[in-house]
């Protein structure tokens, strides 16, 4: 019986980890087609606050059966002190950031920057906060790393100042975001109500956003804005989020960040597709940099 007890538990960590893993590849996914998808309505009608409305209102929406099912105890337990914090960091400044970014540089940039940023932050934060020890090869990765971002602003700094602004809001980004993921683990924040607790907050300035900022949605076709509607709400806003911070859960801030080495390459393939977006050879280079960074560790525990 106690084997059977010890085999039954090693099941089920396995295959918590092994969900943990699918849960991430699927962020991955989700985040690469929410970046195509956000520079293409920018570069058509829509504005930077006009995707991060459609972001947190279909969060809000496909989010309320299920805050109908789990109750607001569960929420006031999780206190709005953290809820307005959390909220600060990935709810409405969070998009909003990203998405003034991406009117300004290629979805390959915030594909590429923002979970660089997030891997050398959370190594950082960690690093910190946890007093986690440092592997050589997580060493040499995260040195890697800040050679293809340095890299990155090379080149942006001497093609375009508009370039080069946006890759500093997608940096800023993935500060924010590493800040997140190391308070989930700090506070053991269950995924579902984090998530609920960021979406609903964020909803709370949603009005005066609208009143106060520019918007394209007069222009733009009812099928642009529920596309929009669905990528950046129901699957980035609410999927996404719930997704990443699960990971977080199960794996750890570090661990759960490199999954990202698969966006810079997916959203640079899927630019030149959908958006006819050609990265420069320098850029190419420091996409490739930035992803080794992000793999060695993992190639090097294989």
């Amino acid at each position: 019986m106690e084997a059977r007890a010890g085999d039954l538990t090693f099941e089920d960590g396995a295959s918590s980890r092994r969900l943990a893993i699918l849960a991430g590849l699927a962020v991955v996914a989700i985040t690469t087609v929410q970046f195509v998808a956000a520079r293409f309505s920018l570069r058509e009608h829509l504005t930077a606050p006009d995707i991060v409305s459609l972001r947190f209102s279909g969060a809000a929406l496909a989010f309320l059966p299920v805050l109908w099912w789990i109750g607001t105890p569960s929420l006031k337990q999780f206190g709005w002190r953290k809820a307005c914090v959390l909220a600060l960091l990935t709810g409405l400044p969070y998009p909003l950031v990203i998405n003034q970014g991406l009117s300004l540089a290629p979805a390959a940039h915030a594909a590429a920057l923002s979970p660089a940023v997030i891997v050398f932050c959370s190594f950082l934060f960690s690093r910190l906060v946890f007093k986690e020890k440092v592997s050589g090869a997580r060493l040499a990765g995260i040195v890697t790393v800040i050679a293809g971002l340095l890299l990155f602003v090379v080149q942006s700094g001497t093609a375009d100042t508009d370039m080069l602004r946006g890759d500093l809001l997608f940096a800023v980004s993935g500060v924010m975001f590493a800040a997140y993921a190391v308070l989930v683990r700090l506070w053991s924040v269950d995924a579902v109500t984090a998530t609920i607790a960021v979406v609903f907050f964020s909803c709370l300035p949603l009005p005066l956003l609208h009143i106060l900022a520019p918007s394209g949605l007069a222009a733009a076709s009812f099928t642009e804005i529920g596309t929009q509607f669905i990528i950046q709400g129901f699957l980035a806003g609410a999927l996404a989020s719930g997704l990443y911070t699960y990971v977080i859960r199960k794996l750890g801030p570090q661990p759960a960040s490199l999954f990202m080495p698969c966006v810079p390459v997916t959203t640079a393939l899927a630019g030149i597709v959908f958006l006819d977006e050609v990265p420069t050879p320098l850029q190419v280079v420091a996409i490739v940099v930035i992803t080794s960074g992000m793999l060695f560790p993992i190639l090097k525990r294989s």
